[in-house]
């Protein structure tokens, strides 16, 4: 490395951790303006609200707010750099364009680890603790009941229980049904199936049917305990549930419910494929914002600002849009969330053609 790649690696860095300080306290100052009220109406500690809800608030915004602002000190210290004509320096001494972006990827290649690590593995613990202090002294969007659930637990393993109640943790009409291929081997029903820990169920009025080709074996009784791979986080989604995971636990809880058949797990799908792509987003938005910006223009630093904020802006509402269509079932969440950074990849290579040298 030389000095030209510190020098300018100091500036992008500077101006993010600059950026991202300011726009996190603005917001934290509009969040506390909207939420003042439910706090003290709720009776809220100090230390809860801090701790809780804030401590983790903070590394939450930063990594959601992070592709706009690695875009925006782009664009502004570059801007900056083409404005005193330093760009113009550096390009006449022999320096390349291709040789001035090394030091623009080795920055986003320091936010986009930072943000991956913060995504994977630091925010969703602490998802754990805002999403509660939420639920407790704001509003409660936890998923406490469920009707009509139908879910494979195993290879030909059918279960299904109509209603259930997560504070009493408690099913009613519950069934399991196991299969031979095609064949039905055996149908278990109880009208009320308790959960305990660790997939232990205790089952109430239970009724076993086993089928031997045409012989019929029923078995019955008042209480039976039993292990029944289902969990109630299986099929209580609740609002925020994707966020609380780390990268691997949210793939392993996507494989499995696939293989239950589950089919409402578009915003978990979304959320992990999110995760990767918003690293990559650093690198095309710097390659954009460098390229637009490294030009001295009659408009100025004013401009280029304004032609970032445009593009950023359009980023995350492409965004936006396309996870709406993974939601809705229309396309699948890998091609709804990658479909921005394709887009604006051929956005980058274009401009980047056209940047001087």
């Amino acid at each position: 490395m030389k000095k030209l790649d510190l020098y300018i690696i100091k500036k992008f860095l500077g101006t993010y951790i600059f950026s991202i300080i300011l726009i996190i306290a603005i917001a934290v100052v509009f969040d506390i303006n909207e939420n003042l009220d439910k706090f003290l109406s709720k009776n809220a500690p100090m230390k809860a609200i801090f701790l809780d809800y804030y401590a983790n608030f903070i590394p939450f915004f930063v990594n959601m707010f992070s592709p706009l602002f690695t875009f925006i000190s782009v664009i502004f210290f570059t801007s900056k750099l083409a404005d005193n004509s330093e760009i113009i320096a550096i390009l006449s001494s022999g320096v390349s364009f291709k040789r001035l972006m090394r030091p623009y990827m080795i920055s986003a290649l320091i936010i986009a680890i930072a943000n991956f690590y913060l995504s994977s593995y630091v925010i969703p613990v602490g998802n754990k603790g805002m999403i509660e202090f939420q639920n407790t002294y704001v509003k409660n969007k936890k998923k406490e009941y469920a009707t009509n659930i139908q879910m494979q637990v195993d290879s030909g393993v059918i279960a299904y229980i109509e209603r259930y109640d997560n504070p009493v943790k408690t099913g009613y009409r519950f069934s399991l049904e196991k299969f031979d291929g095609k064949q039905l081997k055996s149908r278990m029903t109880a009208q009320i199936a308790r959960y305990d820990t660790a997939y232990k169920w205790t089952l109430s009025d239970y009724l076993i049917r086993d089928f031997n080709g045409m012989k019929e074996e029923i078995t019955k009784g008042s209480t039976l305990d039993t292990i029944i791979a289902i969990e109630p986080q299986d099929f209580l989604i609740s609002y925020g549930d994707e966020k609380q995971m780390t990268t691997p636990v949210l793939r392993a809880y996507i494989d499995k419910q696939k293989k239950r058949g589950m089919g409402n797990i578009q915003d978990f799908e979304i959320e992990y494929e999110r995760r990767f792509a918003m690293t990559m987003a650093s690198f095309i938005l710097t390659i954009i914002g460098a390229s637009v910006s490294a030009r001295k223009i009659k408009g100025g630093m004013g401009l280029n600002i304004g032609i970032g904020l445009g593009l950023s802006f359009g980023y995350i509402l492409f965004m936006t849009v396309t996870s709406s269509f993974a939601v809705s079932g229309q396309t699948s969440p890998r091609v709804a969330v990658w479909i921005p950074n394709i887009v604006f990849s051929f956005i980058a290579l274009y401009l980047y053609r056209k940047a001087p040298n």
